[in-house]
């Protein structure tokens, strides 16, 4: 059984994306509505007490339901879903079939693991950075009615930012983002370092 990661290696390599891929978008069916929450809160900490929109993560959720139903709690899911199957598709992907390649791929040196997922996950990263651009101003947007509205929905966003901002705007914040990463590839080398003896 299983596929030969050396004669079918698009097929190998295609099976390590849409698990991971599938797997990204399958949990964040769940959690968008706290992430939305959270995104929310951050651009409303900056104001004074009074001014604040929201009391905490309870209250942007109810206020945020009661203003635009189930449908505001998941401003922008598409694309973030769009972004989180490219994310972890090359995450998982890639890592497991760059892995796989190796001469001895159940005995791989931690240090040798470490900079394959180092590399992976600041490509993933960057990749699928501009999928988390347009959602976070897709988030921002939501509770907003008439002139605060700046886009007609994602699409429109992609455009906009393209034509008003250019090409780099998707990309504001990638580096920082590259950086925090950095423990994701560490959590990646230990997930396997365990593996190895459970």
């Amino acid at each position: 059984g299983g596929v030969d990661r050396h004669k079918q290696f698009w097929r190998y390599f295609a099976g390590n994306l849409a698990s991971g891929g599938a797997a990204g978008a399958t949990s964040l069916c769940f959690v968008y509505p706290l992430d939305f929450a959270r995104t929310r809160l951050a651009a409303d900490v900056g104001k004074g007490a009074t001014e604040r929109e929201f009391t905490g993560l309870g209250d942007c959720i109810v206020k945020i339901f009661k203003s635009d139903g189930l449908k505001g709690l998941y401003q922008g899911f598409s694309v973030s879903v769009q972004g989180i199957i490219i994310y972890r598709a090359a995450y998982f992907g890639v890592y497991d079939t760059a892995k796989g390649m190796l001469p001895d791929p159940k005995n791989v040196h931690i240090v040798v693991s470490w900079m394959i997922a180092q590399t992976v996950t600041a490509v993933a990263g960057l990749v699928s950075y501009p999928f988390d651009t347009v959602r976070r101003r897709m988030m921002m947007q939501s509770g907003r009615k008439g002139a605060d509205i700046m886009y007609k929905g994602t699409i429109d966003c992609w455009k906009k930012i393209a034509k008003d901002e250019g090409s780099k705007a998707f990309f504001k914040g990638a580096w920082s983002n590259v950086l925090r990463g950095m423990g994701g590839a560490f959590v990646l080398v230990l997930y396997d370092e365990i593996k190895k003896y459970v």
